[in-house]
């Protein structure tokens, strides 16, 4: 049954989305081109609704009755609210950030919500309470998740295929555990991911604009705390590898600006696909680049599953190496910052 809501999805996001095309145009919810941004012309955004409209669908027609139903699905309306409000007047981001706390609230608080109140320390029988700070502790993943996709959407296609990429992994690892909820929104969310990819892969014809990369965002933190939540510390590590482009991106930015003194809020040309652009790829291969990227982290996430504790901490130290040489090679941080890299070069010329 879960492949059939899959399926339905991915062909109701097919016909969903020129029509979503259409009215962007209509009521003027188009991307202007500017000295930040790839595209070069007026470009139809909203295209999020699509994704959007062909999950819902899909929601009340698949999902089995479970006692987040209905949270997730207020929580999904007022993230899109706010999307659909930012692609239409682009907010300001306190305004933005109120929409995110309110949705990540009803999420945690509506109901029996998704809450993570522990983690289980390795190498003892300690587990870590986190008691009242458990909340707010759920609610900074949401947030940060959601804003970690919509930063990375910079590129055609490149939220949407990274967001896919985790999409199939949680989902994936949800088949295992018997996580019926997670496995359902998970392919739903999916087919509806592809199905609009097929319009905004390069050269787009529309792109999700923040209605699509906060609910993408949104839904992928969601699924990824039903998932993972209240177990061990190294199992809580699963998601974040699945999500590490974003999150590093996310992180890397933060690092970047706090150098350069400039603020949070602050847009720059010096994410990723921005550096990789700089380097030289095309518009598509940077994608790709970045699809195989998140590929590679994904499958870290299986194996890290899998893997026995000592293996476990073998992944970690080669996605940290991989990581730091990535960060080098592209200049995430800044073009000066190559020490690894520096070190072998200095070694081959003693050589």
């Amino acid at each position: 049954m879960e492949y059939k809501a899959l399926l339905f999805c991915f062909i109701a996001a097919i016909f969903i989305t020129p029509l979503v095309k259409k009215l962007a145009v209509y009521i003027g919810a188009t991307d202007k081109p500017d000295a930040r941004k790839v595209h070069k012309i007026l470009m139809p955004r909203l295209g999020g609704l699509a994704i959007f409209v062909s999950f819902i669908i899909g929601y009340f027609l698949f999902m089995p009755a479970t006692p987040i139903f209905w949270p997730v699905l207020i929580g999904a309306t007022l993230i899109i609210a706010t999307g659909v409000w930012d692609d239409l007047r682009e907010l300001s981001p306190k305004w933005k950030l109120f929409g995110q706390v309110l949705a990540a609230g009803i999420v945690v608080y509506g109901g029996e919500g998704i809450v993570v109140s522990f983690i289980n320390v390795p190498f003892t029988e300690t587990t870590l309470e986190f008691g009242m700070f458990s909340e707010i502790i759920t609610m900074i993943w949401i947030i940060a998740i959601t804003n970690a996709i919509n930063l990375i959407d910079g590129l055609d296609g490149l939220a949407a295929g990274v967001s896919a990429i985790a999409l199939l992994t949680i989902s994936g690892m949800a088949i295992t555990m018997g996580n019926v909820f997670v496995v359902f929104a998970g392919l739903m969310m999916l087919g509806s991911t592809l199905g609009f990819l097929i319009y905004n892969f390069y050269p787009a014809k529309i792109f999700m604009g923040d209605t699509g990369a906060l609910f993408l965002g949104f839904m992928i933190s969601v699924l990824s705390l039903l998932g993972f939540k209240n177990v061990t510390l190294f199992s809580f590590v699963i998601p974040v590898i699945i999500l590490g482009v974003p999150i590093s991106d996310t992180i890397f930015a933060i690092i970047r600006r706090k150098l350069q003194k400039k603020p949070m809020s602050a847009p720059d040309k010096s994410h990723l696909h921005h550096c990789l652009l700089n380097l030289g790829y095309s518009h598509p291969e940077t994608v790709l680049v970045i699809y195989t990227i998140s590929a590679l982290f994904s499958l870290a996430a299986v194996i890290f599953s899998q893997a026995t504790l000592y293996g476990a901490f073998l992944v970690l130290g080669f996605l940290v190496l991989m990581l730091e040489l990535l960060v080098e090679f592209t200049g995430l941080i800044g073009k000066e910052y190559r020490p690894i890299l520096n070190l072998i070069r200095s070694q081959r010329t003693k050589r």
